[in-house]
C-alpha cells in the first residue's frame, strides 16, 4: 500500500513539474512575442484599413486604436491580453473578424491532416531507410541513403515546395497545383477524394523533409547496437539478419527513433508554415504568416499559445512513451 502511495506521489509531483514548466514556458514566450510584435514596422491600424486608406480620416482611426486597444501603451496591451487569456478569452481577430479560438480550431483541422500524414510517413520512412543503412554498412545502398539524407537535411521546406509543385503540379500534371480544396467548389461538394489529391503534395514535402533526421539517428543508433557484447554472442549462437534485428536490436533503436519523432512536432510546424504557403493550402501555417504580414496581434498570439502548447505536448508524449517502454528511464530518474 505504502509502495502504491509513493509511486502515486511521484506521479503527480511529475506532472506537477511539468505543469509549472509549461507555465513558465508560456509566459516567457507570449511575453518574448509581444515585445518582437511591439517593435514590427507594421502598422496594425494600416493593415486593418487596407485599400481603404485614403477615405479614413484620424478621427476614424482613433475610433479603430481605441476599439481594438492600440491606443495603450505596450505594457498596457500586454496586461490587458493576459488578463483576457487567463479567463479564457484569446480575444478578436483583425483580419477573420472572428474569434481567435475559432479561427485556430478551425485552421488547425486542415493543418491536422497534413502534418500527421506527414508525421507518419516520415516517421516511417525514416525508420526503415535508417535500419536498412545500418544492416548494409557501407555498402552503395549506405551510400545513396546517407546522400539522400544529408542532401534533404539541407533542403528549406519552400525550395523543396515548389520543386514538388513544378514537377507533379505543372509538369506531369498529377496534382492540382495548389490550395486544400477544387477552386469554386461548395465545401458540401467538395469529396474525400478531391482533399486527398491537395493534401498529396504538401504531405509528400513535409515527409521528405522530416526523413533524414529520423534515418540517420536511426542508423547511427543500429550501428551502435550491432557492435554490442550481446548482439556479437547472438551472431555466435548463429542469429543473422532479420532475426537477429528483431529479437536483440529492434527496441534498442525504437526507443530513441519515438523521442525523436515526438520531438519532431516543432520543426513539423514550422514546416508546415513554409509548405502551406508553397501550397495556398489553408491551414494554420499560412493562417500564422497571414496575421504576421497583416498585423493581427491577437491571431498571431494565440497560434504562439497553441504551436508552444502542440510542442510541448509532443515532447511530453515522448517522455510518458519513453518511460513506460523502458524501466531504466524510472529507475535514474525515480518515476
Amino acid at each position: 500500500m505504502e509502495r502504491v502511495i509513493a509511486q502515486v506521489g511521484t506521479i503527480l509531483s511529475y506532472f506537477v513539474k511539468k505543469s509549472i514548466r509549461l507555465a513558465s514556458l508560456l509566459f516567457g514566450v507570449c511575453l518574448f512575442s509581444f515585445i518582437l510584435i511591439s517593435y514590427s514596422p507594421v502598422d496594425p491600424i494600416q493593415a486593418y484599413i487596407g485599400a481603404d486608406m485614403m477615405s479614413v480620416g484620424p478621427e476614424q482611426r482613433e475610433q479603430i486604436a481605441e476599439n481594438w486597444g492600440l491606443d495603450k501603451t505596450p505594457g498596457q496591451q500586454f496586461l490587458h491580453w493576459s488578463t483576457a487569456v487567463f479567463q479564457g478569452n484569446l480575444g478578436t481577430s483583425m483580419i477573420y473578424r472572428r474569434p481567435v479560438s475559432e479561427v485556430i480550431s478551425e485552421k488547425f483541422l486542415n493543418s491536422l491532416a497534413l502534418m500527421m500524414t506527414a508525421w507518419v510517413l516520415s516517421g516511417i520512412i525514416g525508420f526503415v531507410l535508417g535500419i536498412v543503412a545500418a544492416m548494409k554498412r557501407g555498402s552503395w545502398l549506405d551510400r545513396i541513403i546517407k546522400w539522400y539524407c544529408y542532401t534533404l537535411a539541407s533542403t528549406p521546406t519552400f525550395w523543396m515546395g515548389m520543386l514538388v509543385l513544378l514537377i507533379f503540379a505543372v509538369w506531369l500534371g498529377w496534382f492540382p497545383i495548389g490550395m486544400g480544396v477544387p477552386a469554386g467548389v461548395l465545401a458540401e461538394e467538395v469529396t474525400f477524394t478531391e482533399r486527398i489529391q491537395h493534401l498529396i503534395l504538401p504531405a509528400l514535402t513535409l515527409s521528405m523533409i522530416g526523413v533524414a533526421n529520423v534515418a540517420l539517428h536511426t542508423r547511427e543508433k543500429l550501428i551502435e547496437v550491432l557492435s554490442s557484447d550481446y548482439i556479437l554472442f547472438a551472431r555466435a549462437r548463429g542469429e543473422k539478419g532479420f532475426t537477429l534485428l528483431w529479437r536483440h536490436g529492434l527496441r534498442n533503436i525504437a526507443l530513441p527513433a519515438i523521442t525523436l519523432q515526438f520531438a519532431a512536432f516543432g520543426e513539423l510546424f514550422g514546416g508546415a508554415v513554409l509548405a502551406e504557403q508553397v501550397f495556398s493550402y489553408p491551414g494554420l501555417g499560412q493562417a500564422t504568416v497571414e496575421a504576421g504580414v497583416r498585423g493581427d496581434v491577437p491571431l498571431l498570439l494565440g497560434v504562439v499559445i497553441f504551436s508552444a502548447l502542440f510542442v510541448f505536448i509532443g515532447n511530453l508524449i515522448a517522455d510518458v512513451i519513453y518511460r513506460i517502454v523502458d524501466p531504466r528511464v524510472k529507475e535514474r530518474r525515480g518515476l
